[in-house]
C-alpha cells in the first residue's frame, strides 16, 4: 500500500493529520538543532566567564559579550554590563534574564501540546466517519451473506485514521518530554552559574567597599591624628595649652645692673 492509497483509504481525517505531522516534524527538527548547539557550547562558555571573573571583571564582561548568540551568554552578560551595581541589583538582573531566556527555550512546546491533543481525536473522528459510511450500507436482509464482506473491509480502512492519529501523537509526545527534560536541566545550569557569579561579585563588592573605606581613613583632609585618639578633645587641648603656656614675669625685660663705682 502506497502513501497515497493510505491517505485515500484513511478518509478525510487523514489530511489534517498530515498537516499536524508536518508541523510537529518541523518543530522537532528546529528544537533538536537548537538544543544540540546549546549543549555543545554552554559548558565551555560558563567555565570561561566564571574563570575570568575570578581574575578581572572587565575580561569576564567582554567574554560574555562575545557569546550573546547563546542563551547562557546573554544570561551572564546581563548583570556584567551594569556599572558597579549593588549586589541586590546584580541578582535581580540575573533573575530577570533567566526568566526571559527560559521562556524563549519553550518555543514550540505549545504546538507539540496541541498536536498531542488533536491527533488522536482527529483519528477517532475519521474512524467514526468511516464506520458510519460502512454500516450505513448494510441491510438487515444482507447479514450473513457475501454482500457484507465489503463492510468488513470498510471497517478496517476506517481504523487507519485512528492508527495514524495515535502514531502522530505518540511521536510528538516522545520529543515533547525530551525537550521538557532538557529545559529542566537548563534551569539547574542557570541556577548554578548564576549563584557562582553572584557569589564572586559579592566578594568583589565587599573587597572594593573595604578598600574605599581604608582610602578615606588616609585622606589628608580628615582631622589631625590627635583628634582621632582615644583621649578626649578637651584633655588634648588642655595638655597642648600647658606645653605652650608661659609666665608673665618671664616676658618682662629686667634693667641692666648698675656699675659698681667702688
Amino acid at each position: 500500500m502506497t502513501f497515497e492509497e493510505l491517505i485515500q483509504k484513511g478518509g478525510p481525517a487523514m489530511w489534517p493529520l498530515l498537516v499536524l505531522s508536518i508541523l510537529s516534524l518541523s518543530t522537532i527538527i528546529d528544537r533538536l538543532w537548537f538544543w544540540t548547539n546549546l549543549l555543545i557550547k554552554e559548558k565551555q562558555t560558563v567555565n570561561r566567564v566564571l574563570e575570568a571573573a575570578r581574575r578581572d571583571w572587565s575580561i569576564a564582561t567582554e567574554m560574555a559579550r562575545r557569546t550573546l548568540k547563546q542563551p547562557i551568554g546573554r544570561f551572564l552578560y546581563a548583570p556584567l554590563r551594569l556599572q558597579n551595581p549593588e549586589p541586590e541589583v546584580f541578582k535581580l538582573a540575573l533573575e530577570a534574564t533567566a526568566d526571559d531566556e527560559l521562556a524563549s527555550m519553550r518555543k514550540g512546546d505549545k504546538l507539540l501540546e496541541g498536536v498531542i491533543a488533536l491527533a488522536p481525536m482527529l483519528g477517532l473522528l475519521g474512524t467514526v466517519l468511516g464506520l458510519i459510511g460502512s454500516l450505513g450500507s448494510i441491510r438487515l436482509g444482507d447479514l450473513g451473506t457475501s454482500s457484507t464482506a465489503g463492510v468488513t473491509v470498510g471497517i478496517g480502512e476506517a481504523l487507519i485514521s485512528t492508527a495514524a492519529g495515535l502514531v502522530v501523537a505518540i511521536f510528538s509526545l516522545v520529543f515533547y518530554r525530551l525537550f521538557q527534560s532538557l529545559l529542566f536541566n537548563q534551569m539547574k545550569v542557570f541556577r548554578k552559574a548564576g549563584n557562582e557569579l553572584e557569589l564572586l561579585y559579592r566578594q568583589y563588592w565587599q573587597k572594593t567597599s573595604l578598600n574605599q573605606h581604608n582610602s578615606q581613613d588616609k585622606n589628608p583632609y580628615f582631622p589631625p591624628s590627635w583628634m582621632q585618639n582615644s583621649r578626649n578633645v578637651p584633655d588634648a587641648l588642655e595638655q597642648d595649652k600647658k606645653q605652650t603656656d608661659f609666665s608673665p614675669e618671664s616676658d618682662v625685660e629686667q634693667p641692666p645692673d648698675e656699675p659698681n663705682n667702688n
